[in-house]
Parts: C-alpha cells; structure tokens; sequence
C-alpha cells in the first residue's frame, strides 16, 4: 500500500467518522505491510488497537479495497520499539489491555494544537505572569507540585494558549508521556456516547491510563449530573495515582453555577490561578510581538509611530480582538496600497473601535478627570482659561482622543461648544508634554488605568 493510497482513504474516513473520530482513532494508524490478503496497521496501544478493530476495522477494510488494496482481513500490531525486530500483534482479548506508552505524546489529542500557541508565542506581563509560571512549571513534566492546575479567566485572556504551550511543550520535553487535552464538551459527548453504545469500561480505560489530562472550558459541564459524576471519579482516580490534571474555566471553581460541591472543592484542592485583564503595558508588548509576525506575511509594510499605542489604550478588552485588528490593518493596507498611519488604522477599524468604546464615554472622562485634579466639571469645561483648568481640560480632551471614536468637532461641541481646532491643539499639546513632562505621563497612566478598570 502506497503512502498515497493511504493519504486518499484517510481523507474518505475523515468524511465519515467525523473530525473528533478521525483525530482520536484514525489519523495515528500508521500503514504497514500487506500480505496475502491481510493488511498490518501499526498502532500505540493495546488499548488502541483493540477499540479500532471492534469499532472501525470494517469501514477501514471497505475504504481498503475501494482503494485497489484487496484485502480481507486487518492485523493491528504495536508499534516496534526502538532497536526491536518487529511489530508485535494485538491479541484479542475479553478486557482491553491497559495502554502501554506510546511512541508520541498523546495519540488521544481530540482538540487539534495550534502550533502557534507555543510558550515563545505568549507574552508574559504583571496580569498573567503567576499563570505562566505554573504553565511552566507542570509542563517540565516533572513529579506533581500542585494538582489540580486551574487556570480562569475571561475571554481573549491566554487561558487557550498556556493550554496548549503546556501540551507542545510536553510533547518536546516528554514524549513517553500519554497526554489527552480536550474540551469539557468533548468530554461529555465521549461520556454520553459510550453510554449509549455501553462501553463505560473502555470510557473508563482511555481517561484513567492517562499521564496528564487537560480539559478546557470545564464550566460546560455545569448542571450536567452524570457527567460531573463521572468526571469527579476520574479526577480522583487520576489523583490517587500521582497523575497531573490542568484544567480552565472562565470563572473560579467556586463562581460556576450548578457546579457540584465536592467537585468545587477537588478543583480547588490544588493551585488556582486568575489571569487578569490585560494592562496597557501588555497589550502593548502583544501588538509589537505580533507586528514582527506581520512583517513577515507582507514585507515592506511599516506601522506609523502612535498606531500601536493608539490600539493598546482603544482595544482593552480581548487580546483575540487585538490580534485581529491587527491583522485586519496590514491585510487591508497591503490591499490599497497605503501606509499604516492613524488615518488609515480609524478608517480600516471604525467598527472595532466603536465596540470598544463602549465602556468608555467623553462624560466619564470629563468625570475621572476633574475628580483627579480636584477641580469642579462646570469650571473643566466652562470658558475660563486659567492653567488651573485649561491643562486637566487638554488632559481630558487627550483622552477622549484615545480613548473614544469620537470626532474631534464632536469632542469639541462636549467641551462647551469649542472648535475642532482647539481640540486639536490640546491634543498636540499634552502629546509633547508627556513626553518631556513625567508628572503628565504619570497622570495620563493612572488616569487610563482607571478608566480601563
């Protein structure tokens, strides 16, 4: 059997077993030798080979001779080891054998790793820096210090990404070990379909013979009885046996609702680690280590000086947000052929940036503003010129710049009807003084981080 001829029935078998069946029992089959009718399929396990051949060797076999190899029968035989002189079969058997180690890190991968999530790939800031640090630290593979991980967090926070740098790191550092990181959702359908299919003892067999098990997103199985029952069995199976667990969630253990207590307390029994909203220092550092990756896709391309800082104070909520802006700005400046300046960045991202600005508002600013200095809001945006008032009013209108999509005329009209022009020359203003002024970069930094909060 030819490696093509493989590759194409492969592609059938994805057709009709599905992505989950595919990635989990059939993309680790690796193609052997045919004789005399028979067909030797290399797989990593006892375990594996015995599930394969009871649930997939006839569909396997049809897609065979469909292909041209005629066949009648399948051998499923364990991988050689290194130095050995052949494959040894998988003997039929009444109990499925315990999965011996496999070849590679975890031939039970149902959520697909994204090479980009990688440790290099994260970057590190005061918000997520004990999060990476205990990602770090149980992706040594090294004897269980804390178990289990919980890493929570909300949307675009890094959850995902340490979830899988965790894994590929593993995957490099302990490829003996057996791995099996999939959703909360993959693992309820895997629960509810051995239920139905009544093979609760080979459920039980792939998800305790494990070395670390990583379910993301575990809040989805909140209000699901039978699921958390099972899960809470394997979680203390796992346990018992000295086996890391990794888990995520968008909320602390004990903030899911219709979450078991006993299985609230085992998630809490090791290391519970909150990855924080990002600060403008870090989505900062985020957009200049994606902007290298941008260079790369369209060389030539350069980001004017304030764009990136501009982002960073607008798009505060979702780093994936973030990145995607980003992505959309050089995409759409290599298409019109423009440079990416602050004119283009409004033009090209007036929808992001109007979604963002939500949270913020030119009266909340005017608020946080003359509160931080002390001064009545009549008087910040009234007519009087004193140095008093004028530089929190310059501060302010600054701030709704950046921070808002509002039009200069219109931040103008909020600031007692003022024109556009002098709008424009606070702007100007406080942009040079904060940089030559560190007690203005100072208040603009708490000023942002307050409004942000």
């Amino acid at each position: 059997m030819t490696q093509d001829q493989w590759g194409a029935i492969r592609q059938r078998l994805l057709k009709t077993v599905g992505q989950n069946n595919f990635t989990t029992w059939i993309e680790p089959l690796v193609p052997g030798p045919v004789s005399e009718g028979i067909a030797t399929l290399h797989v990593p396990t006892n375990f594996f080979g015995n599930y394969v051949s009871q649930n997939f060797a006839d569909l396997i076999l049809h897609e065979l001779n469909a292909e041209g190899v005629e066949v009648s029968r399948l051998n499923f035989a364990l991988a050689a080891p290194s130095g050995a002189s052949a494959a040894k079969p998988v003997m039929p058997a009444k109990k499925p054998a315990a999965p011996q180690a496999a070849a590679n890190t975890s031939v039970l991968n149902t959520a697909p790793l994204d090479p980009r999530f990688s440790f290099d790939n994260f970057v590190v800031g005061k918000p997520n820096e004990l999060a990476h640090a205990a990602a770090r630290r149980v992706a040594e593979g090294g004897p269980v210090t804390f178990n289990p991980l919980f890493l929570y967090g909300g949307v675009g926070l890094g959850k995902t990404h340490l979830m899988h740098a965790i894994a590929l790191e593993l995957q490099q550092r302990k490829p003996q070990m057996n791995v099996l990181y999939l959703s909360a959702e993959q693992f309820m359908y895997r629960f509810v379909q051995a239920l139905r299919d009544r093979k609760m003892m080979d459920f039980k067999e792939i998800f305790r013979s494990v070395d670390v098990l990583m379910v993301d997103d575990v809040q989805f199985i909140a209000g699901k009885d039978s699921t958390q029952e099972e899960f809470f069995h394997t979680f203390n199976a796992l346990v018992d046996q000295n086996k890391q667990i990794i888990i995520s969630a968008d909320r602390a253990p004990g903030e899911i609702k219709d979450l078991e207590d006993r299985v609230k307390s085992r998630l809490q029994c090791g290391l519970v680690v909150d990855l924080h909203p990002t600060d403008y220092e870090l989505r900062l550092g985020i957009l200049q280590s994606k902007v290298e990756v941008q260079r790369r896709n369209y060389p030539g391309l350069e980001v004017d000086d304030g764009v990136l800082e501009f982002l960073a104070h607008r798009i505060s909520s979702n780093v994936r947000v973030l990145e995607g802006a980003l992505t959309r700005l050089f995409a759409f400046a290599s298409l019109v052929g423009r440079e990416i300046n602050m004119e283009l960045t409004q033009d090209c991202l007036a929808d992001v940036l109007r979604d963002s600005e939500r949270k913020i508002t030119v009266e909340e600013i005017q608020r946080k503003v003359s509160d931080h200095y002390n001064i009545r809001l009549s008087d910040m945006i009234g007519p009087k010129r004193l140095r008093s008032y004028a530089r929190p009013r310059q501060v302010a209108m600054y701030l709704c710049k950046q921070m808002t999509s509002r039009s200069l005329p219109e931040i103008g009209r909020r600031f007692g009807g003022r024109d556009h022009t002098t709008v424009m020359h606070g702007v100007r203003r406080i942009e040079e003084l904060k940089q030559s002024d560190g007690q203005i970069a100072e208040d603009l930094e708490m000023l942002r981080r307050a409004l942000e909060a």
